[in-house]
């Protein structure tokens, strides 16, 4: 829905709000037309419930007001002697119509001075979880999110079992585009496995201001662009269903280019404007490399994965058995391969020659030498032809709107592009948009494969470690106890405040303990 269509979805909202209650407000002793002012009338009917105006935000609010309609409708029908189990549940099945029924057709006695404390251990239950789940619904939506790493895209920086916090403040959160949509879960609800929203209505693309703009470099969680679900299927021979934007599943990479660069891979290394990127300490990129063996020494494998921390595994180069592929390894462990006794050579692989499935799909380039390409920039204008097409065609065609809302008609005729009717020279780019690549060079899904990540794409930065989990462990083992309570960024090696998160628990305790005797003595 655009915004013109949700203002006149809000104003019908608020026809259909004075027509079921205007009534009821005359019998708490307020004015009709009271019932009838966008905004004023929630804060109204805040003071005849007997709750803070406060909430009336949090109507406004995407997801938290799924929550709070239901409590709000149950509350008016309250604060007029509707108060039995039948009187909520009909409220809460007729999306609140019920109370059109209560305020035509029954005598309207207001409670003044309702009570508003549970009346019994249930009822007190039932409020002290709702409370609960609108706050952690707002936290997980506006301020942090926890997140799992599932692959080893970017191993050596962030493993598999890590458990982080991403930060939706540091870029910015996004409002919820989806409107209607099951808290705190993303694309399905656990265990049922069914899918955890709505795809209509969705709300127009809107991020609140950020403490910092995404830097190259920067370790970024985002909304996989490409990504299809192929387990909800609509109808039969359906190979997948387009999820909504804020729906899409989770990935997280290192932004290698920002909007405005030209990127540029050669020999696996990223250039950016011509100039090698340089990356931080704590970034360690991964390359396959191939080991040549003198066939005659032994050589204790299993102990070196386990003391190198190799987590991809190696397996024989081809039909001879004196090369084996070692299919991630960093630039140190490759010094370290040449020492060993028994290997005469480490060699890093590099892909020649061209892959059909490498962006743009023009069979062109490979993973290991890419581009130049231009990194779109809001704003900043491109020539389009039939050789430029291929790098923006999904950017015209999937990420961007044209000026009524509607996705833009792309049609190729010889050399003749028509964008929504016209002929088309050029094209300007309405939002950022990003480059993003897993240090795990040679085993990562990246943007090399599917393109640009669009700026309404972007979910948050990571920026700490709270657990990390090794799947390979065993009994106390399995915890990664030196990565537990570190930060994702910053100057150094990652240095683990687990400890002073102890200490300052103890004092708190102790702290605790002391002040209540001292109050009881």
């Amino acid at each position: 829905m655009s915004i013109y269509q949700w203002f006149v979805f809000f104003l019908l909202v608020q026809i259909v709000h004075f027509l079921g209650t205007w009534k009821l407000y005359e019998a708490a002793g307020r004015k009709r037309w009271e019932a009838a002012i966008p905004v004023y009338n929630a804060i109204v009917l805040m003071k005849i419930i007997g709750r803070p105006s406060w909430w009336t935000l949090l109507l406004f609010i995407p997801i938290i007001n799924l929550i709070m309609f239901p409590v709000i409708w149950i509350e008016t029908l309250r604060s007029f002697g509707k108060k039995t189990s039948l009187d909520s549940f009909l409220g809460i099945i007729t999306f609140g119509l019920y109370i059109y029924y209560v305020n035509y057709t029954q005598k309207l006695d207001y409670v003044v001075d309702r009570s508003i404390h549970p009346q019994n251990k249930t009822a007190d239950t039932v409020s002290s979880l709702l409370f609960a789940i609108i706050v952690a619904t707002l936290v997980h939506t506006y301020f942090v999110q926890p997140y799992t790493i599932p692959t080893s895209s970017l191993e050596k920086s962030l493993l598999v079992g890590d458990f982080l916090f991403v930060s939706k403040v540091n870029y910015g959160a996004r409002v919820p585009m989806t409107a209607v949509a099951f808290p705190m879960v993303h694309d399905s609800i656990p265990i049922v496995k069914t899918k955890s929203y709505l795809n209509w209505p969705q709300i127009p693309y809107l991020r609140l201001p950020g403490i910092e703009d995404i830097k190259r470099t920067d370790i970024v969680v985002f909304n996989w662009p490409v990504d299809t679900v192929h387990y909800f299927f609509e109808a039969k021979g359906t190979p997948g269903v387009i999820k909504p934007i804020d729906k899409k599943s989770n990935y997280v990479k290192r932004c290698v280019g920002v909007p405005g660069d030209s990127l540029s891979i050669k020999n696996g290394i990223v250039y950016i404007d011509g100039k090698v990127l340089q990356l931080p300490e704590r970034a360690k990129p991964q390359f396959s490399y191939s080991v040549a063996l003198d066939g005659k020494t032994p050589i204790d494998f299993e102990y070196l994965l386990k003391d190198m921390d190799i987590t991809d595994g190696i397996r024989y180069k081809g039909v001879s058995k004196d090369t084996l592929l070692f299919r991630a390894l960093t630039a140190a462990g490759a010094v370290r391969l040449r020492n060993v006794p028994g290997i005469t050579a480490v060699t890093q692989e590099i892909f020649k020659g061209t892959e059909d499935g490498i962006f743009p799909h023009i069979n062109k380039w490979n993973r290991d030498n890419f581009g130049p390409l231009y990194i779109p920039q809001k704003g900043k204008t491109v020539v389009l032809s039939t050789e430029t097409l291929p790098f923006y065609k999904r950017i015209i065609t999937d990420y961007e709107l044209n000026d009524n809302g509607d996705k833009n008609d792309l049609k190729v005729t010889g050399s003749e592009i028509r964008l929504n009717g016209e002929i088309v020279k050029n094209y300007t780019f309405k939002q950022n948009y990003y480059w993003m690549m897993g240090d795990n060079r040679h085993n990562s899904e990246d943007s090399r494969y599917w393109g640009f990540v669009p700026e309404n794409h972007i979910v948050g930065k990571p920026v700490f470690i709270w657990m990390s989990w090794d799947t390979n462990g065993k009994g106390l083992n399995k915890i990664r106890w030196d990565r537990v309570f570190t930060t994702v960024s910053g100057e150094g090696q990652p240095e683990s405040y687990f400890q002073y998160f102890l200490i300052a628990l103890a004092i708190f305790f102790a702290g605790d303990y002391f002040w209540k005797k001292r109050k009881k003595a």
